[in-house]
């Protein structure tokens, strides 16, 4: 037996409506889902971390997520796993003609991404996705999709030439933003918040930075220098809550000296 079908087996057990787990059984396919992006960004905080131990624990976590959504489409009779795993390779042979089939389609790795996007558009076409925009997930982290629907809007035409008129637009949406604050219609701001994040997305993608990513780091950083303070203080038996904004404000720029400095420093 493989891994694979000792897995599936385990899936169809779990799901057995005689002696099968009550939980398991009770899921759907939307009860699942939101388990399945949990167990993404679990994989990709191992790799973030650079621990390949839980890497390997996670990337399970995530296939068995796979397998799950499989049984139960195939308990209601629209596929099962195998369908899965062919589709994946038929989509990997097909995007790839370069690599599986057609030797004039070999070329540099800026000829291939173009012709991936042209049978991309092609496969969109085919499932009567007409308009630009139509398969750019809705389920995508928001910052994310954001900046997938402007690249896909760039492609054809709709992008400022430069980051610029970006960062124009990014002043533009400041004001309005503050307009809306001192107006005190916090419905509007909030709206005008939607807009700035939405260009701060567009000006990452025309840097040729993937804004979840860099928003990642930053979250990063604010927990490693937060706790920087919280360990100065410390020092002298005290918590956050016991200093002030100004002592705190001087320990996050010693943090970031700190940091700057390097362990060697």
């Amino acid at each position: 037996m493989t891994p694979i079908d000792r897995l599936l087996g385990i899936m169809a057990k779990l799901r057995d409506p005689d002696g099968g787990c009550p939980w398991d059984l009770e899921q759907t396919f939307a009860t699942i889902a939101p388990y399945t992006i949990e167990e993404a960004y679990e994989v990709a905080d191992a790799i973030e971390r650079g621990d390949m131990g839980e890497l390997k624990s996670e990337l399970g976590d995530l296939l068995f997520q796979t397998v799950f959504h499989a049984r139960m489409a195939e308990e209601a009779g629209l596929f099962g796993f195998d369908d899965v795993a062919n589709a994946m390779s038929d989509k990997l042979v097909r995007r790839h003609p370069h690599v599986f089939a057609d030797e004039a389609a070999k070329g540099d790795a800026v000829e291939q991404k173009a012709r991936w996007e042209d049978i991309k558009a092609a496969e969109r076409a085919a499932k009567a996705q007409h308009g630009v925009l139509d398969d750019v997930p809705v389920g995508l982290p928001a910052l994310a999709r954001a900046a997938k629907l402007t690249k896909r809007a760039a492609r054809v035409g709709f992008d400022w030439p430069s980051t610029d008129e970006v960062f124009d637009k990014l002043d533009e949406e400041v004001g309005e933003l503050k307009a809306e604050i001192a107006a005190g219609d916090l419905d509007k701001a909030r709206e005008e918040m939607g807009d700035l994040l939405f260009v701060v997305a567009n000006l990452a993608r025309k840097l040729g930075v993937e804004p979840e990513d860099a928003l990642r780091d930053a979250n990063a950083k604010f927990v490693r220098r937060f706790g920087f303070i919280e360990a100065e203080l410390a020092k002298d038996g005290r918590t956050p809550d016991q200093s002030d904004l100004t002592e705190m404000d001087g320990l996050w720029d010693a943090a970031k000296v700190a940091e700057k400095a390097g362990p060697a420093g």
